[in-house]
């Protein structure tokens, strides 16, 4: 058969196989010459906020029948944060977005954007992030909510990337923020168990020298949205004294569907990312996932093959804290020495909707 290098039917020569395999190499030197200088969001700096009260599954036992080895052997959890009277989610996002602001070494002045994702907004109206941008003095820059559930980082992540790929936004303040202690029912023993309050935070900025996102994407499923809800309170169910006798204001969760639902997504996200990204387990660094169950973790872990050591886990300390646990759990990862710059990371999130969703940055 005949060849690009030789109509006639003879075979290349082998000085026409070295000359092919140069211009090959060089268009390969073209292209990840221009990927390196893609314009990427980087994390920049990243902070995160828990309350001081500590509530322990002892202190529960107390409360609600259950005990410290049940909650331990079925979700890892020894305790979660719980907020302060006077500590809301806006004024917890106020103080992850302050050290995160700290640590890329940016004035809150300098923001272009600032996207809040949480499902316990201080009130309907207005926004939260709201809050946020005038108590952080953040003046310039817009602000607005986003309701992804536990996915509410990736998705407000894959906004931010977005926004600075394209050009409109150069700095922008990505933060999850919960309080779901106060939409918690605690004689409920299959849901207080799982959430805790707190704040994470990061600072994506625009770079050229490789770093920052390589990828992102995000999904959603809502013909199982009934799995994790809060049914009451919305215009669907206004609030009324019908509502609060039910006790439909509390976030309840289909518990078994929803560990085989995180299990399978989480194993799925991490193979399809690798392919898409055209990685081995052994180029990432480190996995952070949401927060979700320990076994779940776990689980997933062991399917893939990856070393535990891989994949940052806190849900010991802090619990489920929805949209705030992927950020809290990248902000300890950098600031014990477990991510460093260079580093490839894959973050993970699943929660209510159903949503899940993938970002794979280098660090």
């Amino acid at each position: 058969m005949a060849t690009a290098f030789d109509r006639s039917g003879d075979s290349p020569t082998l000085a026409q196989l070295r000359a092919a395999h140069v211009a090959r190499t060089r268009v390969e030197l073209i292209r990840d010459y221009q990927v390196s200088l893609q314009l990427r969001a980087s994390i920049e700096g990243t902070g995160s906020y828990l309350p001081e009260r500590v509530l322990d599954n002892f202190e529960l036992e107390r409360m609600v029948d259950t005990n410290d080895q049940w909650i331990m052997e079925r979700t890892g959890i020894r305790e979660r944060r719980i907020a302060a009277a006077h500590e809301t989610t806006s004024s917890m996002a106020v103080e992850a977005g302050k050290i995160a602001c700290a640590d890329a070494e940016i004035d809150p002045a300098e923001l272009d954007l600032i996207i809040l994702a949480t499902i316990t907004p201080d009130q309907l109206v207005p926004a939260a992030a709201c809050l946020v941008q005038d108590a952080l003095g953040a003046k310039r820059a817009a602000a607005f909510d986003l309701n992804a559930a536990c996915t509410g980082f990736l998705y407000a992540s894959n906004v931010a990337a977005g926004m600075i790929g394209s050009g409109m936004h150069q700095r922008v303040l990505v933060i999850g923020s919960e309080t779901l202690s106060r939409f918690t029912d605690y004689t409920d023993r299959n849901t207080c168990v799982l959430f805790g309050d707190g704040a994470g935070a990061a600072v994506f900025t625009a770079r050229r020298d490789g770093r920052g996102v390589l990828y992102s994407k995000i999904y959603a499923d809502g013909e199982h949205a009934k799995l994790m809800q809060i049914v009451g309170g919305g215009s669907a169910r206004p609030s009324s004294n019908a509502t609060v006798d039910a006790r439909q204001h509390y976030l309840r969760v289909a518990g078994r569907h929803v560990f085989k639902f995180a299990t399978n997504i989480f194993v799925q996200l991490i193979e399809e990312t690798l392919a898409a990204c055209g990685l081995a387990f052994e180029d990432v660094a480190m996995v952070v996932p949401h927060q979700v169950n320990e076994r779940i973790i776990d689980a997933a872990m062991r399917k893939l093959g990856m070393p535990a050591e891989k994949c940052f886990v806190n849900i010991d300390r802090y619990g489920n804290t929805s949209a705030a646990s992927v950020p809290i759990a990248l902000d300890e990862a950098r600031r014990q020495g477990r991510l460093n710059p260079g580093d490839t990371a894959i973050l993970l999130g699943f929660g209510a909707g159903l949503t899940w969703g993938a970002t794979v940055v280098r660090m």
